[in-house]
């Protein structure tokens, strides 16, 4: 099929969701959702089986152990739910929202922020992020985000135009013809005027991401969370997230200090390892609720 087509496609269907799923009862769409999570994890095509190799790294198991099996089935199903819940995201209250989110260490970023300083949030793909960050607006703490573009144009700008209606800033990491957006930026001016700011973090695959241990393996995770706390010095803080039953679920680990010593690239690849150990932690315990269905560990990325 035509690549220009299939993006038209894909922007086609998500359009249609972003009417459609909002006004189905929750029941039915959740339905829907599982149904469409369980019909690709029988397929058992290249993603499933992706998903399986990460599970496989996290629980220390085998790939063919029938136990990984059952874990991707939870994993898809979980990954369809937070789609089915971003595209109703607009349909569900404010105090649904609010009293649904359980938090551990959500009084770090209130503190932190009602004294003036910014605070960097780092968080893996995990639970409902996008729910997450309606909870931190609802409770009175709009924040700055990062989003990549997507092709069609008219799907990024869409998405977009959804974040930025919950009250989310939305800033573009490349510019339309691919060159650098100048976001770090704007990041540090938000965290210097005592703003969060909240960025996934756990996959950088370019020569610029810092090499951590992740899982018994090495990756490249984002070095800009950390770099942006060396140079404003805002606080930055790993978040976690999960389903919990209907409800959320979201960990907000301690603060990653800044080393005394070493240089700024020294600092930020000790940070960076911090940041990997608390995405670890939170993976461990919700695995279902990771959302990697693409290569992270550099052992297994195709040869270039």
């Amino acid at each position: 099929m035509n690549l220009a087509l299939t993006d038209r496609l894909v922007a086609w269907a998500y359009h249609l969701g972003w009417v459609l799923v909002p006004k189905l009862p929750e029941p039915v769409a959740a339905w829907a959702f599982r149904l469409v999570a369980d019909l690709l994890w029988w397929r058992h095509g290249k993603l499933v089986r992706r998903l399986e190799s990460n599970l496989a790294r996290v629980t220390g198991k085998d790939a063919a152990d029938p136990s990984i099996r059952d874990l991707s089935r939870a994993g898809m199903r979980s990954y369809f739910r937070y789609w089915m819940e971003a595209l109703r995201l607009p349909a569900i209250s404010k105090e649904r929202i609010l009293s649904g989110m359980h938090t551990t260490g959500g009084e770090r970023i209130f503190s932190t922020v009602d004294g003036g300083r910014g605070i960097v949030l780092a968080l893996p793909h995990m639970g409902n992020w996008d729910l997450a960050g309606a909870w931190l607006i609802h409770n009175g703490y709009p924040f700055t985000t990062v989003m990549e573009r997507l092709k069609p144009e008219s799907l990024y700008e869409r998405f977009v135009a959804f974040r930025e209606s919950l009250g989310m800033e939305v800033l573009p990491l490349t510019s339309k013809g691919g060159g650098t957006a100048h976001a770090f930026g704007t990041l540090a001016q938000r965290l210097r005027a005592g703003r969060p700011v909240c960025l996934p973090a756990e996959r950088d695959l370019t020569e610029k991401g810092i090499e951590v241990d992740f899982f018994d393996g090495t990756t490249r995770m984002v070095a800009g969370p950390a770099l942006l706390a060396v140079q404003t010095g805002a606080a930055l803080h790993p978040a976690t997230l999960w389903f919990e039953g209907d409800d959320w679920g979201l960990h907000i680990h301690e603060e990653i200090p800044v080393p005394a010593e070493g240089t700024r690239q020294e600092k930020v690849a000790v940070m960076t390892q911090s940041m990997a150990r608390a995405f670890q932690e939170g993976i461990s315990q919700h695995p279902e609720d990771w959302h990697m269905l693409q290569r992270l560990w550099l052992d297994d990325l195709e040869p270039r």
